[in-house]
């Protein structure tokens, strides 16, 4: 091993000369760094070595690089690269090779590599790179992406980019970005050739043999990429997305008419084709005589939203479907949300809105988040009576939801409904009791602000008996809140004392009780001897939590405590707690008794 070592650092000697020569780095400077690459050589030569002694490695070889070309900058020498810098990036790309012989798996490590490559502009390396890594990462879609872009941006390549993107469709035949990138770097391309020929065109050269075939600088290439697409991805989306790249490039006006026609023949049957040619219609040039004013630049976009409309009608007549009605009232309530000065255009946009989500809702196809913007809508308009008729239709439509039922009896809230008590009994008999909490949070609240008390209680009483542990405990800490509040700390006592024993505990219901008692204000001994046997209920209830013996020592230490008895608590938090609780109550400790915590 040493012998090894030895050797690459002798090997190192004639750029560390030329380093030291040309007045780069000092003699005690390229000292430190032999001492330096000797303990990193080592440690890569050991038994076991670590992916981190290579990339330590080679940061510390990068590092050398910046370093010298700071220092060339600075002493505007930019001469003997080949005896300075090409042996380092050498050696670097020689320690990444050995790196990822060893950890074949780690992308991240290639990914490197080949940045690396890209900065210290080794761009015949890159090539290597990634040959060597896609001959083990084949299954990955992204590095053949990679690949392709590397040798048409960096190398100027596209022959190249092209045998990567055939070879990655071999593996991914139905690959959907990998198409979508072939067809981009293929009208690319095309565009790199006509802009040549143009240039060429008007420096008058002779072309000679070098001929610019039509067919390519028409994009037929692209047009062949895009039939082999569609042939194995028939999906609408994928269509228009590849339409998308196409409408980038200022030629492909016959590719994009082609692909137009092939959307609207063969996928009449998938919503995404409707919503695409309805937004279409917003592209349509106006008057331009009409534009002058916001009126007519209003009426004008009120004219385009009509004729999307008129597509969308079409659509949904044709394909009457919960997607195709989505797209709809989605792209009415985008529209809507646009801000606008003129009155007519906000009213004109929010009756065609209400109307489609009426109709959308009247065939069962209304998705349920639609519902809270149908809501928000007739209860900022003032129409009480149409928001609580929609809230009641929507909890029949979605009966099980959780969402739907909060939502609706919130509108019923508001409006002061006389039936939202029965309404409530309504939601938790539909409603899976697991996912109830939200419902009895939100009939509580109610309660209290709009009946009496025997009602309020007897709905917390209810809520007590539930079978879901976290209705049961949330109700339970309501129900010893809204006795404080009501009744007074007596109050609060009674029901404390009777629920106390009631499973499934909780350590909020103890914590909150222990605040009620200091807040009191009766004689200090007594105050301070009911506090503590609340707390030591609570720790002997949640023994295994170490914040709550802390928040004990700490109430021990205050000016109602007894400092004598933190350290039969400490005894006792280290009794019960285990594992890592056992550390933090340690650290956590030490903090509050030097005062940092």
């Amino acid at each position: 091993m040493a012998e090894i070592v030895q050797q690459r650092i002798e090997d190192r000697i004639p750029e560390l000369e030329q380093l030291e020569r040309v007045g780069l780095f000092t003699k005690k400077e390229v000292k430190s760094i032999i001492k330096r690459v000797t303990a990193l050589e080592y440690k890569l030569h050991r038994l076991i070595v670590n992916k981190e002694d290579f990339i330590a490695y080679i940061q510390y070889e990068i590092n050398v690089l910046e370093l010298i070309k700071k220092r060339r900058a600075h002493i505007h020498y930019q001469f003997k690269r080949e005896e300075i810098e090409y042996p380092i990036i050498h050696r670097i790309n020689s320690i990444f090779k050995r790196a990822t012989n060893k950890w074949k798996d780690d992308v991240q490590l290639w990914l490197s590599h080949v940045a690396f490559c890209k900065k210290w502009a080794t761009k015949s390396q890159i090539s290597k790179v990634f040959s060597a890594m896609l001959a083990i990462h084949p299954d990955k879609p992204a590095l053949w992406i990679m690949a392709a872009k590397s040798e048409l941006e960096d190398r100027n390549s596209s022959e190249s980019a092209r045998h990567l993107f055939l070879r990655a469709l071999r593996f991914h035949p139905n690959d959907k970005k990998v198409y979508q990138e072939y067809f981009r770097m293929e009208l690319l391309h095309c565009e790199k050739l006509r802009k040549q020929k143009i240039q060429l065109e008007q420096a008058q050269m002779d072309l000679g043999e070098y001929e610019f075939s039509p067919e390519i600088l028409s994009g037929k290439l692209a047009e062949v990429v895009y039939k082999d697409a569609t042939g194995k991805i028939k999906e609408a989306e994928f269509v228009i997305s590849l339409l998308n790249i196409a409408a980038i490039f200022d030629f492909t006006k016959d590719l994009q008419d082609s692909i137009l026609q092939d959307l609207q023949t063969n996928y009449t049957d998938d919503s995404s084709t409707w919503d695409f040619m309805a937004k279409r219609e917003l592209e349509a040039p106006g008057a331009g005589e009409e534009l002058q004013t916001a009126k007519g630049r209003a009426s004008d976009i009120n004219r385009r939203e009509e004729r999307c409309c008129q597509v969308y009608e079409e659509g949904v007549k044709s394909l009457n479907t919960e997607p195709m009605w989505t797209c709809y009232v989605a792209f009415l309530l985008e529209r809507m949300k646009r801000k606008t000065n003129v009155q007519e255009l906000k009213e004109k946009r929010q009756e065609r809105l209400l109307g489609v989500l009426q109709r959308a809702h009247d065939c069962s196809l209304l998705k349920e988040n639609y519902y809270k913007n149908w809501l928000q809508i007739l209860l900022s308009s003032g129409d009480a009576e149409g928001a609580a008729s929609v809230a009641m239709t929507a909890t029949q439509r979605y009966s099980q939801s959780v969402t739907m039922w909060s939502l609706s009896l919130q509108t019923l809230m508001e409006l002061g409904s006389r039936d939202i008590g029965r309404c409530f009994q309504d939601a938790l008999k539909h409603v899976n009791p697991k996912e109830s909490l939200p419902l009895w949070q939100l009939q509580f609240e109610w309660s209290k602000a709009s009946q009496s008390a025997e009602e309020t209680e007897a709905i917390l009483k209810r809520g007590l008996l539930s079978a879901v542990p976290a209705v049961a405990m949330e109700m339970k800490e309501c129900y010893l809140d809204w006795s404080y509040s009501t009744g007074g700390y007596k109050k609060a006592r009674k029901t404390f004392t009777s629920l106390q024993e009631n499973r499934p505990l909780s350590k909020e219901f103890f914590t909150r009780m222990i605040q009620i008692e200091k807040e009191q204000v009766h004689t200090i001994r007594l105050r301070t001897f009911r506090f503590f046997v609340f707390f030591k209920h609570n720790c002997f209830l949640f023994r295994f939590s170490k914040d709550l013996w802390l928040q004990y020592i700490r109430e021990e230490l205050g000016p109602l405590g007894q400092p004598e008895n933190c350290g039969k608590i400490h005894w006792r938090a280290m009794k019960f707690l285990e594992g890592e609780s056992v550390e933090r109550f340690i650290s956590k400790h030490a903090l509050l008794q030097t005062g940092h915590l």
